[in-house]
């Protein structure tokens, strides 16, 4: 099977795949001290919530500077047009960027051999293939446009020269972000504090985790929370892009 073949599939399936990945490696994991030092899991916790958050921000910085349509359609790899601006000024793989310092953060809190030796390259070698199957694509739709554009943009890694002039230059859509993208925040927020705690509980003392009271004065507002922008967004009271006044031309 092709790198191109392999991406389809896994484009296809993304939803399923990446889950139950996570899943599994989570089951078989034997979260451990870094360096067989209690002293240094919280620097370890921090690190990971510090890099998994960064990752969320990359997410939220692309989706509400310029966003792209590149969800696919019917489940393929699929493009309107080629988006140069934004983020993806810096790098062309923003989105996939995100995702992978995400599950690095996961993979520092846990700090298992599993995550390191099994997660990680998994998940860059199924990134790799699925950016390998939408460039395909791009390249065949906009030929010369898509290879001037990866001339000046890598693939993953950002340039950040510029980076600051391009977020001021750019009204940041909060709406557009937190309508396409509320699900994934609100999940990943709370599955970092349950990774946690569920990593201290583990390795450490159990006597030092949250009482039940102090998990529901957590999980009942950011339930109420995100129900709120789910019916906000279903009522169409908050919209990616508000549509224009009367007066205004469409």
């Amino acid at each position: 099977m092709s790198l191109v073949t392999l991406g389809r599939f896994l484009f296809r399936y993304r939803g399923v795949v990446f889950p139950t990945l996570g899943l599994v490696v989570l089951i078989l994991s034997s979260p451990r001290y870094f360096l067989d030092r209690a002293d240094l899991d919280p620097w370890m916790d921090a690190l990971g919530v510090l890099v998994s958050c960064l990752g969320l921000a990359v997410r939220a910085a692309t989706i509400g500077l310029e966003y792209v349509v590149r969800g696919g359609r019917n489940h393929q790899v699929y493009a309107e047009h080629l988006v140069q601006g934004g983020i993806y000024a810096h790098t062309r793989n923003p989105m996939y960027l995100g995702n992978f310092l995400m599950i690095l953060g996961w993979a520092l809190i846990v700090n298992a051999p599993e995550f390191y030796l099994v997660a990680l390259p998994l998940a860059a070698l199924f990134y790799a293939a699925i950016i390998a199957a939408e460039e395909t694509y791009l390249r065949d739709k906009f030929r010369g446009e898509f290879d001037a554009y990866c001339a000046r943009v890598n693939r993953i890694l950002p340039r950040l020269s510029g980076l600051p002039g391009t977020v001021r230059g750019m009204h940041f859509n909060w709406r557009r972000a937190l309508v396409k993208d509320y699900n994934q925040f609100f999940m990943s927020i709370l599955f970092l504090a349950g990774l946690v705690h569920w990593d201290d509980n583990v390795i450490g003392d159990p006597s030092g985790l949250p009482s039940n009271a102090q998990v529901l004065m957590f999980l009942v507002p950011w339930a109420i929370l995100y129900l709120a922008v789910f019916v906000l967004k279903k009522t169409r009271r908050l919209q990616g892009d508000r549509p224009p006044r009367a007066d205004q031309p469409a």
